[in-house]
């Protein structure tokens, strides 16, 4: 798949590295699945870049009109799981 990642050109270059791989892990949820312990170290990296609300629900709905890749169940999913649990979604 061709689409670009959300990003806001204030971020440094890690920053933005943080961000991508975030948006590769909820990738990762729906194509192969993730360990939750790794998708929530990717989740506390991308809140230390975007600590807002608001802007969370941005860059989600940016990712997801890009990708097609819902962020939202990722993280409902990450948080209703315990420690050693796997996500694995299906693409609606």
């Amino acid at each position: 798949m061709e689409y670009s990642y959300p990003f806001s050109i204030d971020w440094s270059t890690d920053d933005i590295v943080d961000v991508v791989r975030f948006f590769e892990g909820i990738e990762m949820a729906y194509e192969k699945g993730i360990n939750r312990e790794d998708m929530f170290k990717r989740y506390k990296k991308f809140k230390e870049v975007v600590p807002s609300i608001s802007e969370e629900k941005t860059y989600f709905r940016e990712f997801e009109e890009e990708s097609g890749y819902a962020s939202f169940p990722v993280i409902k999913e990450m948080k209703a799981k315990s420690d050693g649990d796997f996500i694995r979604l299906d693409k609606k």
